[in-house]
């Protein structure tokens, strides 16, 4: 039953390499017999539970409660999609950030369960760390726009540099994982090279302190999390 528990979950998890817009797109008709053949199982192997449990232990678990709400949304999603599609309306499956609910909340995903909830636990401890970096973020993409914004610079593709205050906040973001670099830092390097004194502390102060400062903060919080609720059987 575990094993068939896993399959089904992975099954219905997968339908989104297959669903519209999809990676191996499958005809409607296919995804959608495959996601209700889950959704049977799951409401099948939640019916075994109920048989099994007492009755006023099984509807106060959250976890079952969850598992029918997953199912209820997906369905309802489902057929709302499928009306659309008969009368060529575009829409979007919402329920897909559902299905993770079952890898949770099945009885057989203790482990995954357990993790889950150590991440929930941390979630909380990080924001001070994290509302430090947005400050950090929202401070220099402020020093950028009073340095840049009114010296008529252009990327490289023509376009306005750093003359919008979001579009600084999200390069500047984006900056903090060095995806974007050096392109971003390129036009005012090109109009003077002391601006690169700008990106210099900018690096250093958000990706080399905070997002360490970051790390460290996670990794502790979720390390902790995890031996309470082992029990301090981990090390």
């Amino acid at each position: 039953m575990r094993t068939a528990t896993y399959f089904f979950i992975f099954l219905n998890l997968s339908l989104a390499l297959f669903e519209e817009p999809a990676v191996y797109p499958l005809p409607f008709l296919a995804t959608s017999v495959l996601e209700v053949l889950c959704l049977l199982v799951f409401l099948s192997r939640l019916t075994h539970f109920a048989k099994v449990t007492l009755h006023n232990v099984f509807w106060k678990d959250t976890k079952n409660i969850c598992i029918m709400v997953a199912i209820l949304l997906s369905l309802t999603d489902l057929a709302i999609y499928g009306v659309l599609r008969l009368y060529d309306v575009r829409s979007i499956r919402w329920s897909r950030i559902v299905r993770p609910i079952f890898l949770i909340n099945f009885a057989e995903s203790r482990q995954i369960r357990r993790a889950f909830r150590s991440i929930r636990n941390t979630l909380p401890e990080i924001t001070y760390v994290f509302l430090l970096f947005m400050f950090s973020l929202l401070m220099f993409s402020l020093m950028a726009l009073k340095l840049f914004g009114e010296r008529n610079l252009q990327t490289a593709e023509g376009l306005p540099y750093f003359r919008n205050y979001l579009e600084i906040v999200f390069d500047l973001y984006v900056l903090v994982t060095t995806a974007n670099s050096p392109d971003v830092m390129m036009p005012a390097f090109d109009f003077s090279s002391w601006y690169a004194l700008f990106f210099i502390a900018f690096v250093i102060v958000n990706t080399y302190i905070f997002m360490s400062l970051f790390l460290a903060v996670v990794y502790n919080n979720y390390k902790k999390h995890l031996k309470v609720m082992l029990g301090g059987a981990c090390d």
